[in-house]
């Protein structure tokens, strides 16, 4: 494995990729890309790479389809320039809910992403929170999955409303973040509520009962990912109708699409706190919080690179 380390983005988060490099002290990668005339994708690799361990920070989020495209574009150049090995570091994986069949005549789509990655000349993967754990053996190459539990642990320790652990619940919003919320209530040293959810269609969500003591407590709804923030709003006028004092939710990757801003402006959320996987497009909403995982990122690059361990991150 070369010495040399080289790390690359395309267009879809350039704030998480500065903030990455600079905490790796190192220089922005030498690449261009556009948009021919017709729409089509433009790369261009300017600089040498051969025999170069190459990093390419892109998330794919929205526009989906485009940051996708950007991303197997770029692992395509640096493997006809003969890059030693290709790491795709995608902090959020988009099309990760269309994880299996849930019902008739419809695709996996994130195990068909995980095959154009690859076939493109990926070498490994790094990636944050996947929606659901299994996607890790979609891939045919290496992925290492890192959490953002570390940098929400650090905000919850510190502000005053969640200190006093009798006083404060975590929430998984359906049946299946319970695992990953239960896990984060165990690293808070918190209880947990668990609300059971019906979605009658997509994006559509209707609450039914809530499992667990939330009166008079201080809740933190924890999730992955916050789309329409539909589900999240109905989540919390339950748990202020069954007496919750307040109300926080944690979500690792703000897709935030249609009117979320707004929703969550005008909901009973004290605050709504979330990374910087995909950049945020109203920076100015007082309730929603970033929280950079440029760090966590930046410090499994490094250990990829130089082939340490990254488990010892989370313990």
């Amino acid at each position: 494995m070369s010495s040399e380390i080289k790390v690359f983005c395309g267009n879809a988060n350039k704030e998480l990729y500065q903030e990455i490099i600079s905490y790796l002290n190192l220089p922005t990668g030498k690449i261009h890309v556009g948009n021919f005339a017709d729409g089509e994708i433009e790369v261009k690799i300017e600089e040498n790479v051969r025999g170069v361990d190459c990093f390419i920070v892109q998330p794919t989020c929205p526009p989906v389809n485009e940051n996708l495209m950007e991303l197997l574009v770029i692992i395509d150049a640096l493997r006809r320039a003969s890059a030693a090995r290709i790491t795709a570091v995608v902090p959020y994986f988009g099309y990760a809910r269309q994880d299996r069949k849930s019902e008739p005549r419809v695709p996996i789509t994130s195990k068909l992403v995980a095959n154009l990655i690859v076939a493109a000349g990926a070498n490994r993967v790094l990636s944050m929170d996947l929606h659901a754990g299994q996607i890790q053996g979609f891939f045919d190459i290496p992925v290492d999955h890192l959490f953002a539990t570390p940098v929400f642990l650090e905000y919850f320790n510190n502000i005053e409303d969640t200190k006093n652990k009798e006083n404060v619940v975590v929430v998984a919003p359906d049946a299946g973040g319970v695992e990953r919320a239960r896990a984060f209530a165990k690293r808070l040293d918190k209880s947990l509520a668990i609300v059971d959810k019906r979605r009658p269609s997509a994006n559509q969500a209707e609450i039914m009962n809530i499992i667990g003591e939330v009166k008079d407590k201080i809740a933190i709804v924890f999730d992955d990912i916050i789309d329409t923030a539909g589900t999240m709003i109905k989540v919390v006028e339950r748990l202020k109708n069954e007496g919750a004092k307040k109300v926080y939710a944690a979500c690792t990757h703000a897709v935030l699409s249609r009117d979320a801003d707004k929703k969550i402006l005008n909901s009973y959320l004290e605050k709504l706190v979330v990374t910087n996987t995909i950049p945020i497009k109203d920076k100015k909403n007082e309730k929603i919080e970033v929280l950079s995982v440029a760090k966590l990122l930046a410090e499994a690059i490094k250990r990829i690179h130089y082939n340490t361990s990254i488990s010892e991150l989370f313990v």
